[in-house]
């Protein structure tokens, strides 16, 4: 081995420890693709809620294509039982198997889940997305029904840009991606479950198994 070789193994050995310490690299392809097919199971069910439900005389759907705006129909009459619940049984489903995966690649890459930068990362993307549950709410109580799916895009797409300092970079793109397609839904108003569908299913399930493709297959065999 030459000595210009030998340097060169050194700095990728240094950048390396580098990037174990100031980036969080356990996160899981597989985690992205579980929470994609969670996310598309949770929507399908809605959809039948959506499709066929009413709320004090009101269809959902029409409530959900934002037609009913200015009504004075509650948080909970426009969520309604089943809705609250799919979303909740959603939402557990997609952590409960993030924490799975990326708890089994932590182990693989040596990198303590509950660390500084986890920690750090935590912070960076629950921020964005807990001021964007506040102000969801707020929309719901005026009404602005229409406006809910698209938010939900926008709140998460800047919270994984804002963690992407302490992770991987490919984040970043999906955060993009996240805030492109609630400002396309904002006017298209009416259409936010496909779109919902859309970014927190298929893209997830695109980006795991990119992710996994990437940095995971080759330590698989």
């Amino acid at each position: 081995m030459t000595e210009h070789q030998q340097t060169l193994d050194t700095l990728k050995d240094i950048r390396s420890i580098m990037d174990r310490s100031s980036r969080f690299i356990s996160l899981s392809g597989l985690s992205g693709v579980a929470a994609g097919i969670c996310a598309l199971v949770g929507a399908w069910f809605a959809y039948g809620v959506i499709g066929n439900g009413r709320q004090n005389g009101v269809k959902v759907r029409d409530l959900y294509n934002n037609r009913f705006s200015g009504t004075d129909l509650s948080v909970e009459a426009y969520m309604g039982t089943k809705l609250f619940m799919i979303a909740c049984i959603t939402f557990t489903a997609a952590l409960l198997f993030a924490f799975l995966f990326t708890w089994l690649r932590s182990r693989k890459t040596g990198v303590p889940m509950f660390g500084n930068v986890s920690r750090r990362l935590t912070f960076a993307i629950g921020i964005p997305i807990i001021a964007g549950a506040f102000y969801l709410v707020k929309l719901m109580e005026s009404g602005a029904y229409g406006l809910v799916a698209p938010g939900c895009l926008l709140f998460y797409g800047l919270g994984l840009v804002n963690a992407s300092r302490y992770t991987l970079d490919e984040i970043r793109f999906l955060g993009y991606c996240q805030i492109a397609l609630g400002l396309t839904n904002l006017f298209l108003v009416g259409y936010g479950l496909y779109f919902w569908a859309f970014g927190f299913g298929i893209l997830h399930i695109v980006y795991g198994i990119y992710m996994w493709n990437k940095y995971e297959r080759i330590n698989s065999k």
